[in-house]
């Protein structure tokens, strides 16, 4: 997907879709029977269109975030860049065909970066575009174009406004709620996240009051004009002589949230609702550490006693670990959010705590009363490093060798022992605890750079060993799924909630020495990472993390959540003690969410072996997209996808679509956000599936 070639067409199975009727776009024909006697003329036929969105790039922040969004979704489409001598030439015959005697559109439909890229009103390329749009009846979206009476508005200095939009409160209008914003509640605000930074430009714009002949604009985003009581435009659909365009009259990016609560409807107006690739919104958090106890912050010496770049001679600080009523918290927090968290738990590090405290553990006794509202995840017996052995004599540490220089490692019998072991005591306790899911201590076994470069070789025969097929990585290390042996990792997302602090103020003080430059009095690491920031000033540490850290972490945690990205988020159980500290990020996300979407499209929280096989089902199909090998084309109401066997292909339906069986019809794909898709297998190598829509719809 993306490439500038067309999809192959000799597939090894077939999806065939009976697309919705109400789709005003579509032509409401069945193609005609093979046998019949008499033949229609090629102009007669109902043409093919096939299911793939042309992207004209100039390299635009704005365009470029739609081809994103199409990316992750898994929608097919080609791309051209302006910017490229070598670009192809947009005309006719690249527009479209003729296959097996029938008219063939190329493209579902077309992304611009404005209305007209191509420099001049007399452009060929502009007018091959309009005629191929008209003639198949295929919409347009101008990714972010200057306000006039071209696409349908007034200018802005003609009862509108010009200028940056960062903290503005837009708003789906009713059209947008019947039509592609449907799964908004209505509020979208635009992004303020730096007051001292200009982050979103843009033109509220009113539609023109005498348009042309025939023509109507309809807003679906507006906000109101700064000093009137006037409502203008910034998303709204402009139809005329027989062309649909949606025209977006702000920059945006592919990161800012208020383009994520757009990207779904803008992909679904652009396809009309029907198209390839599927798209949820995704929020799991693991717990890690469940029993174990962590090591706890020392604010005065800015480490953590234990850790290696901790001076020797620093005293040991008091652990963190939940108590009885953390635990009891947990439970009910659950109830009332209505949101189930994972707990990766390590038994025996609980059994060792118990033993040294008169073997009573009222925690434990309170999670294992509750067992049955958490996921449970093996998070081995005791938490050791399963990587190399660690030599610590220097900071940072490095991996130990042996007498022949060779690395020391981790053996497989104790990685095998530790997995065993953990999952043994789960499944005697009752868990819902799953073989194939694990979470090494620290992630590791893997590889960890800089010391260990690779995965440690006894890593995949014990994961084979014991069953396990979901392996956890870190986000932050290694983005994409990989296999390690014969498992896959599932990467995860850290939390800016570190693992050793229980209490607000330690948080805020680990913050603030990891945020700030020296100068600061911070540890100037924000300094010389070029992946970090330095704070202006250290947070103060009786309201810092309220004021500040809890909506930074929500909004990043939130912006995950939007972008269709199924990846876990992980804290420990350090963080839902004390001053449970976890939750106002955890409420903040949840508040957000559910403030923004309706009921029909609610957060989906996944357990760990399920965010895996979504992973390799997506990379499975973004390879098959990425070689041309998929094909997928619409005629009348009639969709029919071919993709390489073995790879499931993404689908997206209207709401009531229905699958043909030999014995009868069943549903088709799974409800959300107005829509339903899912992976689509054929029932039989080669064989068809077919989806009806209700002629009552």
């Amino acid at each position: 997907m993306g490439s500038n070639g067309m999809p192959a067409t000799r597939p090894a199975k077939v999806l065939t879709v009976l697309a919705a009727a109400m789709i005003t776009a579509l032509p409401l024909a069945v193609s005609t029977p093979a046998a019949a006697r008499n033949a229609p003329a090629t102009a007669d036929l109902v043409p093919r269109v096939d299911l793939r969105v042309l992207v004209v790039s100039d390299g635009g922040e704005s365009t470029e975030a739609i081809a994103a969004e199409l990316r992750s979704q898994g929608v097919p489409y080609t791309t051209v860049d302006l910017t490229s001598p070598g670009r192809p030439v947009i005309d006719a015959a690249f527009l479209s065909d003729t296959v097996d005697g029938r008219p063939r559109a190329k493209f579902q439909g077309v992304v611009l970066p404005n209305d007209n890229p191509f420099g001049s009103t007399a452009s060929t390329e502009l007018a091959a575009l309009k005629a191929y749009e008209t003639t198949y009846k295929i919409p347009q979206v101008d990714a972010y174009t200057y306000a006039r009476p071209d696409v349908g508005l007034r200018t802005p200095d003609d009862g509108g406004y010009a200028g940056v939009l960062d903290g503005f409160a837009t708003r789906t209008t009713a059209a947008g709620k019947a039509g592609p914003f449907g799964y908004l509640k209505g509020a979208v605000p635009f992004e303020d996240a730096d007051p001292q930074v200009s982050e979103s430009y843009g033109y509220v714009a009113q539609p023109l009051a005498d348009p042309p002949a025939g023509a109507t604009f309809t807003s679906y985003l507006d906000a109101a004009v700064p000093g009137t009581s006037a409502r203008g435009s910034l998303i709204g659909e402009y139809a005329r002589d027989g062309r649909r365009e949606l025209v977006v009259t702000f920059a945006q990016n592919r990161y800012q949230q208020q383009f994520r609560l757009l990207a779904r409807g803008i992909v679904d107006w652009l396809t009309q609702g029907v198209h390839l690739g599927q798209s949820r919104n995704y929020f799991s958090v693991q717990v890690d550490d469940i029993f174990a106890p962590d090591a706890r912050w020392d604010v005065e010496n800015n480490c953590t006693p234990g850790d290696f770049d901790c001076p020797s001679g620093v005293p040991d600080t008091t652990p963190v670990r939940m108590s009885e009523a953390d635990a009891a918290y947990a439970a009910q927090w659950q109830r009332d959010s209505g949101y189930r968290l994972d707990m990766v738990y390590n038994a025996g590090s609980g059994e060792e705590w118990k033993a040294e405290h008169g073997g009573v553990d009222a925690m434990a006794d309170r999670l294992l009363a509750d067992k049955d509202a958490y996921r449970w995840v093996n998070h081995t017996w005791t938490h050791p490093f399963l990587g190399c052995v660690q030599d610590t004599s220097t900071v940072p540490w490095r991996c130990a060798k042996d007498w022949f220089g060779n690395t020391r490692w981790t053996s497989r019998s104790e990685i095998t022992a530790e997995i065993e072991k953990n999952h043994a005591w789960g499944v005697a306790k009752g868990l819902d605890v799953d073989p194939s899911e694990l979470v090494t201590g620290e992630h590791s076994g893997l590889k960890t750079l800089p010391q260990q470069p690779q995965d440690n070789p006894n890593l995949g025969p014990a994961l084979a060993a014991t069953g396990v097929k979901w392996l956890a990585s870190d986000n932050s290390r290694e983005s994409a799924q990989r296999p390690a042996g014969a498992a896959l990792t599932v990467p995860r997302y850290p939390m800016n909630v570190y693992y050793n602090v229980g209490k607000a103020a330690e948080e805020v003080d680990e913050y603030n020495w990891i945020y700030t430059s020296k100068a600061d009095g911070g540890s100037g690491i924000c300094e010389t990472d070029p992946n970090s920031t330095c704070m202006p000033e250290p947070l103060p540490t009786d309201t810092g993390y309220a004021s500040y850290i809890v909506p930074q972490e929500a909004r990043t945690a939130l912006g995950h959540a939007l972008a269709n990205d199924p990846r876990p988020h992980y804290i420990h159980q350090s963080n839902l003690a004390e001053d449970r500290i976890a939750y106002p990020v955890l409420d903040k996300v949840l508040a957000d969410y559910r403030g923004f979407f309706e009921d029909g499209t609610p957060v989906v929280n996944q357990r760990h072996r399920d965010i895996g096989r979504e992973m390799q089902q997506r990379a499975a199909w973004q390879q098959a997209l990425d070689a041309g090998s998929v094909t997928a084309y619409r005629i009348g109401d009639t969709v029919t996808v071919t993709s390489p066997a073995g790879v499931a292909a993404a689908a997206t339906m209207p709401d009531g679509t229905r699958k043909q069986l030999a014995d009868g019809t069943a549903e088709f794909g799974e409800r959300y956000a107005g829509r339903v898709s899912e992976w689509a297998t054929a029932q039989s190598p080669g064989a068809a599936i077919t989806l009806k829509l209700p002629t009552t719809a």
